[in-house]
């Protein structure tokens, strides 16, 4: 089972804290990087999390800002844990940065709030689900065979890294009514999908809702996920063809938290949606 946790996470609020005890010292990246030989964009990549320090590049920065041994001692821990691999490490190779970076942050999210117009939501997705959307993905893009194999071992791992933990995510969900009525494969394989979204539905950690096809659709956009990080920022994840977009400014962040609850208030609520769920079930009979 893949480990729960978050070396991204970890590792952005290293450099947070790092840029932290450098403004402390009253010093800016240049002078920081003369100090040590570095070059001024090595000291930046440092503070935001986009390239992993080595523990004597920490060790050398906590000289220059004088931080005493407690504080040490932990900041070289958390260095540590930063560096240490994460479950999606290992398919990196086949995944869009940002959504690579997305997974790490969701490791440590304590909530998601997905909105998802067009298919199953991807923690909640069948194996076969998976297979028949991607191989329908494929032709339209034209995507290597092996790259829809490895997509599917990540999206059976994410839900074996969310779902089945002892302190799983809190996740609601809104799914427009549209999707349990969109094929993927053949009968059997909706069938099974829509029973794999009534069991989802009845954990204690997921609250499943639907958006009536006979409601006005209330937003203009396309699937998003929202996720509260404990000690950080909210963050947004939009979906695209080719990849997606992580939006971390938190006015924009705000707004598509809002578009969130407003969905919520014209989706069905969790019973009625669960309700909805079954009748549709007969429909792939």
């Amino acid at each position: 089972m893949p480990e729960h946790g978050s070396p991204t996470v970890r590792r952005r609020r290293l450099g947070q804290e790092l840029r932290r005890l450098r403004e402390r010292a009253d010093m800016t990246g240049d002078q920081v990087a003369t100090r040590l030989g570095w070059s001024a964009a090595k000291i930046s990549r440092i503070e935001t999390a986009r390239t992993a320090p080595r523990e004597s590049d920490v060790e050398a920065l906590l000289v220059i800002y004088m931080v005493d041994s407690r504080q040490r001692q932990e900041l070289l821990a958390l260095h540590r844990d930063a560096t240490r691999k994460g479950w999606w490490e290992d398919y990196r190779d086949s995944l869009p940065k940002e959504y690579t970076t997305f997974l790490g942050l969701e490791a440590e999210a304590t909530t998601a709030r997905d909105w998802e117009p067009q298919v199953v939501p991807g923690l909640f997705q069948t194996e076969a689900y998976v297979r028949a959307m991607m191989e329908s993905g494929q032709r339209s893009t034209l995507e290597a065979p092996g790259g829809v194999r490895s997509r599917i071992e990540v999206r059976m791992a994410r839900q074996q890294a969310v779902l089945r933990v002892d302190n799983p995510l809190a996740i609601s969900a809104v799914v427009e009514e549209s999707v349990l009525l969109r094929r993927f494969g053949g009968d059997e394989v909706m069938r099974e999908q829509l029973g794999r979204l009534i069991e989802v539905s009845e954990l204690p950690n997921v609250e499943l809702r639907i958006l009536p096809l006979d409601t006005a659709h209330p937003i203009n956009t396309g699937a998003f996920s929202h996720l509260k990080l404990p000690e950080f920022h909210d963050v947004v994840y939009l979906e695209a063809l080719l990849g997606g977009r992580l939006v971390e400014d938190e006015t924009i962040v705000y707004r598509y938290e809002v578009a969130f609850d407003y969905l919520e208030t014209k989706a069905l609520d969790v019973d009625d949606s669960r309700r909805l769920l079954e009748k549709t079930v007969r429909h792939w009979r």
